[in-house]
């Protein structure tokens, strides 16, 4: 049975973590196995990491550091970046990867889902989409971006998200890209349009900077993962690193919005 989740996205930058505003200025924020081991205290209900340079620099993932993290890490660990084959999936998967996620690759050939699905399972493969709203006054219409919103696509972001959905994947998020860093709460209206269209879980990614936040998020979309990252490292309006995450009985509260 599916359940509301609050997932924290750590951003993995020349080894370090950061956390960034509009996909840019990133801001170190601690050691990867260090917050992995706090999150573990915490009990926190799944983790993603994402390498911001892989794709960018046509790398592939860290396999060294991806085994380091899968170890040590106690709950659910989703990974993304530099991933362009089945065969890496795999191959994190064998390291104690739950979820492998892919951005850029997807967008230029989609049966790069469906070559995962049959190698990991579709409950494993997730697609993330990162998506910003047009130039344009009150626009609520929105593009397609990868390579750290560098690179903009003609797709329509829905159609593109029931086709990863169609592809193999079984998980899509969708993250934005102009609330990213902000704090200032959800794309509410972008999140229910996802939610509409789509059959597989959801995750939301961008803006939340309260647990009020994702207390709306779940209140409007029902059972959704709620992804955050400044609200989980940052603490205070001068952003002091700090990682933290609600304790049983806020998370309890909060989810229950999602019945």
């Amino acid at each position: 049975m599916l359940r509301p989740r609050i997932i924290p996205c750590l951003l993995l930058h020349k080894g370090g973590l950061v956390k960034t505003q509009g996909f840019k200025d990133p801001k170190y924020v601690g050691d990867p196995i260090n917050a992995v081991r706090i999150f573990n205290e915490k009990e926190t209900d799944e983790l993603m990491v994402l390498d911001i340079d892989a794709t960018v620099n046509k790398a592939e993932p860290d396999f060294d550091l991806i085994a380091k993290l899968a170890a040590e890490c106690r709950m659910p660990l989703c990974y993304g970046g530099g991933i362009t084959k089945a065969e890496q999936a795999s191959r994190l998967v064998d390291m104690g990867v739950e979820k492998v996620a892919v951005s850029a690759a997807p967008v230029a050939d989609s049966t790069l889902l469906s070559n995962m699905e049959r190698a990991i399972g579709r409950q494993s493969v997730v697609a993330i989409l990162d998506v910003r709203r047009r130039a344009r006054l009150f626009s609520r219409s929105y593009q397609v971006c990868t390579h750290n919103a560098q690179m903009v696509h003609t797709f329509d972001p829905i159609e593109l998200a029931k086709h990863f959905q169609d592809a193999g994947a079984g998980e899509i998020v969708v993250n934005s890209v102009d609330r990213d860093g902000e704090m200032n709460g959800y794309d509410l209206e972008l999140a229910a349009d996802f939610r509409r269209a789509l059959n597989v879980p959801l995750t939301i990614l961008g803006g939340c900077g309260s647990l009020g936040d994702i207390s709306e998020l779940f209140t409007h979309l029902g059972v959704v993962g709620a992804g955050a990252g400044s609200q989980f490292v940052f603490k205070g309006k001068y952003r002091a690193v700090l990682i933290s995450y609600p304790t049983r009985d806020q998370k309890e509260l909060v989810c229950r919005s999602a019945e």
